[in-house]
């Protein structure tokens, strides 16, 4: 699967240079001089199928490029609004328990039961709801759950409240405390 890692801004200074709008936590490593990454054009524009990354620097605050593609200002501002891709399907996992947003939504949520079973394991219980997607946050993303009457739950990424994602079943079990959805169990008692 192809996903975005950064679209391409305005050109910056003379020599091709253009300023990115970054989707990736890894710029370094997913554009990396040498890299050769396919391209995604708005409708109507003009655009190679791949860019070649010859440089990328970082000034403190902002990530720019320069693309073999492109070795002047004149060619460096028509590539304005590309999407610049990577494939995802040949990549290793970085982390056993790490997913892509995409792998996550439409997966069904549903309420983590103790199993029956002699090992002790887990069980889906009562259907809370599907994950709609991934918020990123500060301290810990969270995922986003439409319930069954269409109200938004948020529940903090955290393995001991999302302990099971198991998207090859389609599913995510939740642990959550009371309140956090509508109708399971009351709200957490606040002491003074």
């Amino acid at each position: 699967m192809l996903l975005n890692v950064a679209v391409i801004g305005p050109a910056h200074a003379l020599k091709g240079e253009v300023r990115l709008e970054l989707r990736t936590d890894d710029p370094q490593g997913r554009l990396a001089p040498g890299t050769v990454l396919p391209v995604q054009a708005p409708r109507g524009q003009d655009a190679p199928q791949e860019l070649t990354v010859t440089r990328l620097r970082h000034d403190g605050a902002r990530w720019f490029a320069t693309f073999a593609e492109a070795p002047d200002r004149t060619s460096a501002e028509a590539l304005r609004g590309l999407r610049l891709l990577v494939e995802t399907d040949t990549e290793e996992p970085a982390e056993e328990d790490a997913w892509y947003a995409h792998e996550l939504t439409g997966l069904k949520a549903h309420l983590l039961e103790p199993g029956d079973g002699a090992d002790g394991g887990v069980a889906a219980g009562r259907l809370l709801g599907e994950v709609t997607g991934v918020e990123p946050g500060v301290a810990q993303d969270r995922l986003l759950v439409r319930t069954p009457d269409g109200q938004q739950v948020e529940v903090p990424f955290v393995a001991q409240l999302v302990p099971v994602v198991d998207p090859e079943a389609g599913i995510v079990l939740l642990d959550p405390p009371g309140g956090l959805f509508p109708g399971l169990g009351g709200a957490e008692e606040v002491r003074p």
